[in-house]
């Protein structure tokens, strides 16, 4: 097959017009970020405006129709992304961000953030374990995939193809086990790889949170990627998160990344909800004994160090691993199990943290020093 080049999807796109200013999107300067992978094609339309977002939909549509029509193209992917001008970002950068739901998530009570400083050390299991065990507990939840470069919850929960949208403009969010769920995952196929740049990642990310009807929920989880780049700063610059929880490992590498991605969450005023020390230890299953394979504690140290709370430690174990890849996690296939029980108990503190709940279900009492 043919490799597809920019100039047959930049000649597909000199066709389609802006009806704003009446020139073709080439010659208005609208398309960036224009990546081919294997005759898989992704890029995004700069509207200047946010606002206009609901507007633009059909342009940005007829724009991936028509590229799709080129022979040989496997896939297009086409977003919307607003950047500030240059001058304007420059003024405000030092100003703190005002915080607002877009439409589609109006009506979340709790955004959290569920983060690692570094990749492998099992954010993503962590993330789809705690909204489930939410779920468990009576709440009403939805799970945001951020992690576009590498979505994982439409496997990790068993949920493929693509969202539904009644009106053209808001996608329904998939459901797995009573929790709504979006994922880039669902956008394109599961070997594709996603090539962007930092807009169309912040341009996704804002889209796949405020263009989605997520409905009336208690928690949004959201699973960061890896990491405090663009992503990460998007989502704790520009969405009301009420917490983030941090997951690392023992070890001393990944407890140092876990502390750059605490201190950003800080910076930007997100309040820590606490860390997770996940594959604290293994359990060996025939002899019983115990093995510090990363260290065990350092989490927790690292915690009392932060002034933050250790919400945990989960095991490193393989009924998680592979209960996870199945898309049955733990929590929902072995409720009564230990290591359920355990991310359960994490649940438990960060939703307690968010309602101000005790343990006993009551609100914790004011105290007043006169």
């Amino acid at each position: 097959m043919a490799q597809i080049s920019e100039a047959q999807v930049l000649d597909a796109l000199v066709g389609i017009i802006d009806p704003r200013s009446g020139g073709n999107l080439v010659e208005s300067d609208m398309i960036s970020g224009l990546a081919i992978k294997d005759n898989m094609v992704q890029f995004s339309l700069e509207i200047g405006d946010p606002a206009l977002a609901e507007e633009m939909e059909p342009l940005r549509k007829k724009a991936e129709t028509a590229v799709g029509e080129i022979p040989g193209v496997l896939s297009v992917t086409a977003i919307l992304t607003a950047e500030r001008p240059r001058a304007q970002a420059q003024n405000t950068a030092p100003q703190k961000q005002q915080k607002q739901p877009g439409k589609g998530a109006a009506k979340i009570t709790h955004i959290i953030a569920v983060a690692s400083g570094k990749g492998g050390v099992g954010k993503s299991t962590t993330s789809v374990n705690i909204a489930l065990a939410l779920k468990a507990r009576g709440l009403e939840v939805g799970m945001l995939d951020a992690d576009v470069y590498g979505p994982s919850m439409p496997r990790m929960l068993g949920v493929q193809g693509r969202p539904d949208s009644a009106d053209g403009k808001t996608l329904d969010p998939k459901e797995s086990n009573g929790i709504k769920v979006m994922s880039m995952g669902f956008m394109v196929e599961e070997d594709q790889p996603v090539v962007w740049r930092g807009p169309m990642v912040m341009g996704a990310l804002q889209q796949m949170l405020n263009d989605v009807n997520w409905g009336k929920l208690d928690v949004l989880v959201v699973d960061m990627p890896p990491g405090t780049g663009d992503a990460q700063l998007t989502m704790a610059q520009s969405v009301p998160l009420a917490g983030a929880v941090i997951v690392s490992t023992p070890q001393d590498i990944a407890l140092l990344d876990a502390r750059k991605g605490l201190n950003m969450f800080r910076k930007t005023d997100v309040p820590v909800l606490g860390i997770v020390e996940n594959m604290s230890y293994f359990l060996c299953p025939k002899c019983g004994e115990q093995s510090d394979i990363f260290g065990h504690g350092g989490a927790r140290d690292e915690a009392a160090k932060l002034g933050c709370d250790f919400l945990g430690e989960i095991p490193l174990h393989m009924d998680i691993r592979t209960t996870s890849d199945s898309g049955t996690p733990i929590v929902v296939s072995q409720p009564d199990s230990a290591h359920a029980q355990a991310y359960k108990a994490i649940a438990e503190k960060v939703w307690q943290k968010l309602s101000g709940e005790t343990a006993s279900g009551r609100a914790a009492p004011n105290i007043v020093m006169s």
